[in-house]
C-alpha cells in the first residue's frame, strides 16, 4: 500500500481518500479544496500499518471509493474517531453474491487478467478514456492487487454515515451495492452515472 498527500496546505480538517482497485492520483487529480488537507491511500498489493496522527485536525472526513470500501476496515483503529464516514460505490463486502462483485466473476477477472480485460475494466468506468488516463501502473502490478484485496481479512468493520450508489454501475452491480447498505440500516444515495463519479465534481468540499 501507498499513500500520496494531495493536498498539504495545513488545513485545519482532512479528508482521507481511500483509492479503487488499480488507481492512481490521476482520477482525482482534478479536485482542489480550500478548506481540507487531502491523504490519498492507493496501491493495495500489500498491507502496511501507518501510524498518522490527525489529531491535530479539527475536522476529520473519511471517504471511500469502489474496493477502498472495503480496504479501509484495515485501519480500524486509525479511523474510527473520525467524524464522517463516506461510501462511493463500493461495499464492505466486495467479493459476494448478494453484497458485491459475484464471486465467480471476480475469480475468472482475476485467473484471465491481461492488459486487454484491464482496458475493458476502464471502458466500464468511463467510456471515453483509456487505461492511461486513469493509471500508469503495469498490468501485473494490477494483477497482484487484486489477488492481495481478494486475501485480505479485517477483523473489524467501521461505520459509515453516507453510501452513494451509482445506477449505472458497471463494476459492482447497483443491487447488490443498494443491498449491503440497507442491510446496515443506511437507505443509500442513489444517482445516476458510471462507476466513477469524480468527473461531476471540480472540489472535494461538494463531496461531503
Amino acid at each position: 500500500m501507498r499513500y500520496k498527500w494531495l493536498i498539504e496546505n495545513n488545513n485545519n480538517n482532512i479528508i482521507v481518500f481511500f483509492n479503487g482497485w488499480g488507481m492512481d492520483e490521476k482520477i482525482v487529480s482534478h479536485l482542489g479544496s480550500v478548506n481540507y488537507d487531502v491523504l490519498m491511500f492507493y496501491d493495495y498489493r500489500s498491507f502496511e500499518h501507518y501510524n498518522f496522527d490527525f489529531s491535530k485536525y479539527h475536522k476529520k472526513i473519511l471517504i471511500c471509493w469502489s474496493m477502498g470500501v472495503f480496504v479501509c476496515n484495515y485501519f480500524y483503529e486509525n479511523l474510527k474517531d473520525f467524524d464522517k464516514f463516506i461510501a462511493v460505490n463500493g461495499t464492505q463486502k466486495p467479493i459476494d453474491d448478494n453484497f458485491g462483485i459475484p464471486v465467480m466473476i471476480y475469480n475468472l477477472t482475476v485467473e484471465n487478467f491481461n492488459e486487454l480485460s484491464c482496458e475493458k475494466f476502464v471502458k466500464k468506468i468511463s467510456s471515453t478514456v483509456t487505461l492511461k488516463d486513469y493509471c500508469t501502473r503495469s498490468t501485473e502490478d494490477l494483477k497482484q492487487e487484486l489477488i492481495s484485496i481478494q486475501n485480505l481479512k479485517v477483523q473489524k468493520y467501521l461505520k459509515f454515515d453516507k453510501a452513494v450508489v451509482s445506477l449505472k454501475d458497471r463494476i459492482i452491480p447497483p443491487k447488490n451495492q443498494i443491498n449491503y447498505w440497507l442491510s446496515q440500516n443506511i437507505k443509500p444515495e442513489e444517482i445516476q452515472g458510471a462507476h466513477s463519479i469524480f468527473d461531476k465534481y471540480k472540489n472535494w468540499d461538494d463531496l461531503i
